[in-house]
């Protein structure tokens, strides 16, 4: 009898795609458990349930997920509609979450610390593809899996300010000056910034969100002052397509964005990479340093950080992955996704095959197997989980009949030949291959539906 015989498949995050998993893991009749670290579904998606996504219902919904419900009389979305974060957790993930085929299995308040081989650490192989998965969760119980499917995302661990992937000198000592992407700005987290001045950082979806909701609070309430800082010497590609993009109201965010800049409404500092902060009486004072060598400063009150986000392999420390040294992801799919290369709707179809590892029946997906690239899409998520149930299944064909339509931006391509002038969408200016993230505002915009929905929305061109 073989170890793994009755285990079932783990999967650890019940957010878009891990739910998405568990739904294809019941048609398929394999056993499984949900692990959420938080006390509901969709929890990271929670965190911005403020803002609204630019993809529509159409594309937000998983069809594996999609029969359940409606086996269950679920009443859908206006297909054509723009969900908030709040609406695609009410609406769908929650109903989705409760239904009696996948409620049982959903354990909530359980953070996955480490995943090792029973016996086994990562030198070991003889007997390694036989041996149950060990995950420790961080209240010491342990369970045991024939499979695990991380879709934890990457909501969680954002990228730095500073420039060179690494801190800022003076980050640590400025938290208290410093805001995670996508804060509430017209919301719960108004009175942080009425009266003040606010620096974004970020060329993403998910700065030009918080930039447009600063605007708004800037004109109605006096002394309220927006700057934007980015990068690279252009904001065109976070303007995007405009009326050519595939999703229109993808393009009107940078449409409206590009009229604020140009009224002088949002102050635009290009060239910019943070050096240093300084807390000083009561502000911050933010240094840059220029490529020759020379410095200036801004001081504000407020920083967000709008810099996208990275993945965190380390609970998974103990198993032989095969990563992009680059770009974070699978060494297979990171020349896929580039985003030197590939746009959110470029990106080529991808499944079982470029998720794998040496560690046979572990599997990275939704946003983290995306490592640093920010151009994923929900969509994405959900064809990627399909594939991989279907190979834990033994359907291998059906697993390799990958097949995914995405949206397309006005903008994006994947001639990396018009990537040159610096107008990539979805990266900047190019310097080798994912070296874009740290700029793009990776995360999340969550506008997008695509967004990388199993921990936030994705960002650079994907999501608004």
């Amino acid at each position: 009898m073989n170890a793994l015989d009755g285990l079932p498949v783990v999967v650890i995050g019940a957010g878009p795609t891990g739910l998405a998993a568990a739904a294809h893991l019941h048609q398929r009749g394999l056993p499984f458990t949900v692990l959420e670290a938080g006390d509901t579904p969709g929890a990271a998606v929670r965190q911005w349930g403020h803002v609204r996504v630019f993809s529509p219902w159409r594309y937000n919904i998983d069809p594996a997920a999609r029969r359940l419900l409606d086996e269950a009389g679920w009443v859908a979305p206006d297909p054509e509609a723009l969900p908030t974060g709040a609406e695609l957790v009410g609406d769908y993930l929650q109903p989705l979450a409760e239904l009696p085929q996948l409620k049982p299995h959903v354990r909530y308040g359980a953070r996955v610390e480490a995943i090792s081989r029973l016996g086994l650490d990562r030198l070991r192989t003889v007997g390694r593809d036989t041996a149950p998965f060990l995950l420790r969760l961080t209240d010491g119980d342990e369970l045991f899996a024939r499979a695990v499917i991380d879709a934890s995302g990457t909501w969680g661990t954002p990228n730095v300010l500073g420039a060179s992937g690494l801190p800022a000198r003076g980050e640590a000592d400025s938290v208290a000056h410093l805001e995670h992407a996508l804060p509430d700005v017209l919301g719960a987290d108004r009175g942080r910034f009425v009266g003040r001045h606010t620096l974004v950082v970020g060329a993403g979806h998910s700065a030009a969100n918080t930039l447009l909701s600063l605007a708004e609070l800037s004109a109605a309430e006096p002394g309220t002052e927006v700057t934007w800082a980015i990068r690279t010497a252009s904001p065109t590609r976070t303007y995007g397509g405009g009326a050519a993009d595939a999703l229109p109201a993808r393009g009107a965010l940078g449409s409206r964005l590009r009229a604020h800049v140009d009224a002088g409404r949002i102050r635009l500092l290009t060239g910019f990479s943070v050096h240093a902060l300084a807390p000083t009486d009561g502000r911050v004072r933010v240094v840059v340093r220029h490529a020759d060598g020379a410095d200036e400063s801004i001081t504000v009150d407020r920083i967000v950080a709008a810099t996208g986000f990275r993945p965190d392999h380390s609970i998974a420390a103990e198993l032989r992955l095969d990563l992009d040294p680059i770009m974070g992801a699978t060494r297979a799919l990171a020349p896929l996704i580039d985003p030197n290369e590939h746009s959110c709707g470029t990106v080529p179809p991808h499944g079982v095959d470029e998720l794998g590892h040496p560690e046979s029946g572990y599997y990275a997906v939704g946003m983290k197997s995306y490592g640093r690239a920010p151009t994923f899409l929900m969509a994405t998520g959900y064809e990627q989980v399909r594939s991989v149930v279907a190979a834990l299944a033994g359907d291998w064909a059906a697993a390799r009949e990958v097949q995914l339509d995405l949206p397309e931006t006005g903008v994006c391509n994947s001639n990396p030949a018009d990537s040159a002038s610096g107008d990539n969408c979805c990266g900047p200016e190019p310097t080798g291959r994912g070296l874009s993230t740290g700029i793009s505002g990776g995360l999340l915009s969550a506008p997008l539906s695509l967004v990388a929905l199993d921990a936030a929305p994705a960002g650079g061109c994907c999501a608004s």
